[in-house]
């Protein structure tokens, strides 16, 4: 908005108004907008959830140190979901799609998790959508997305082929073109890249969600994650580094640079009054919005196969979950960690809550670190 007023609108008269163009100058300012924000409707948003009565509820199956928890108020993802949206559409050029694709899908699973979390507030315990019907909303927002691009890339402003860390050559397409020549199952052809976007985007929601189990934890990754897009996002849409870093080259994608420099800003804001002992969650408002906007923007950029270094914290959490079910169904009860997600297993080995968070921060940022010279490693 402000970009098409100040630049677009008034360029013409008011030559100051020609820093508006510069993308660099347009994300730092979608970030510190993104974190004013944050830290100033903070206080409102959470004295209006204590007003609600919208606490947390803690599974007795818990640890034990987490009872004490009971009753901080959750659903403070609105607070994330208002941080992001709003400096991205006041900084960012609206007439861009891919700004919009990633904006709906944002707000589309935070609306999963708002309803998750409004059926547990209501019931006054841990009974909110069930696992199917998450994971339906999951993969019906991802395949809207999906199709979205294919339409996209119908008119030549999208690729489908997948970029391959470390093999600069290989590059496959997702949309087995062969298929299309079966009569009556033409759209076979496309089924590979919708249910790989819907893997991609759907499991990222569910990983940063298993991740928010400590005060600070999921969010302190989401900044480096969103920071490490941030750095992507641009590299993606810049002529020259991405010619030299051999990436598929998408100038529209780079407007995505607003978007994740308002991510970080508005993740910063609510970790000011998430950080352990925290006075507000985000529930699921706020993982899901978070897992499905970041993969949402690797998909777009063409990281997808990069997003388990990007957010290599998120991905050890979902497979510590995964091995955790498996070793206790395949093994007769038997367990791999004392609790999952794998966080809880550090707690209950003896790490303090605070110990846990500042390693898995660590950890994080060597991933985010490995993700970003993966580009040159080709």
């Amino acid at each position: 908005m402000l970009y098409w007023l100040l630049y677009q609108k008034l360029f013409p008269y008011f030559r100051l108004f020609r820093i508006f163009r510069y993308l660099t100058f347009r994300c730092v300012f979608a970030s510190l907008t993104a974190l004013l924000i944050g830290l100033l409707i903070g206080p409102f948003v959470i004295e209006r959830l204590r007003e609600f009565q919208i606490g947390q509820y803690i599974r007795e199956e818990g640890p034990q140190s987490h009872q004490k928890k009971g009753g901080t108020p959750t659903m403070g993802g609105v607070l994330i979901i208002i941080s992001i949206i709003v400096p991205t559409l006041l900084w960012s050029d609206l007439s861009n799609p891919y700004v919009w694709v990633v904006v709906l899908s944002t707000l589309a699973f935070a609306g999963i998790g708002f309803a998750d979390d409004y059926r547990k507030v209501v019931h006054k315990r841990n009974l909110g959508l069930t696992g199917r019907q998450k994971l339906a909303l999951q993969f019906l927002t991802s395949g809207l997305v999906a199709v979205t691009l294919l339409v996209m890339e119908a008119r030549g402003s999208y690729s489908t082929r997948l970029m391959v860390p470390f093999l600069k050559k290989f590059r496959p397409d997702l949309v087995w073109q062969w298929m299309g020549l079966i009569p009556h199952l033409h759209w076979l052809a496309y089924m590979p890249f919708v249910m790989f976007v819907m893997l991609v985007i759907a499991g990222s929601s569910n990983a940063v969600n298993l991740t928010d189990g400590l005060d600070g934890l999921a969010i302190g990754c989401t900044i480096i994650a969103a920071g490490a897009l941030t750095v992507l996002t641009y590299v993606s849409g810049h002529v020259v580094f991405s010619d030299y870093l051999e990436l598929q080259r998408n100038p529209m994608v780079s407007e995505l640079t607003v978007f994740c420099g308002a991510m970080v800003g508005g993740s910063i804001g609510f970790l000011w009054y998430n950080a352990h002992p925290a006075e507000v969650f985000m529930g699921d408002v706020g993982s899901l919005a978070l897992g499905g906007a970041i993969g949402t923007v690797a998909v777009v950029i063409k990281q997808e196969l990069l997003l388990p270094f990007i957010g290599g914290v998120f991905i050890l959490e979902a497979v510590s979950v995964l091995l955790q079910v498996g070793s206790y169904k395949l093994r007769n009860g038997k367990r791999i960690f004392k609790m999952a997600p794998i966080h809880h297993h550090f707690e209950l080995i003896g790490w303090s809550e605070s110990k846990v968070i500042a390693r898995f921060w660590i950890l994080a940022l060597v991933f985010a670190l490995l993700a970003l010279t993966t580009l040159k490693l080709r």
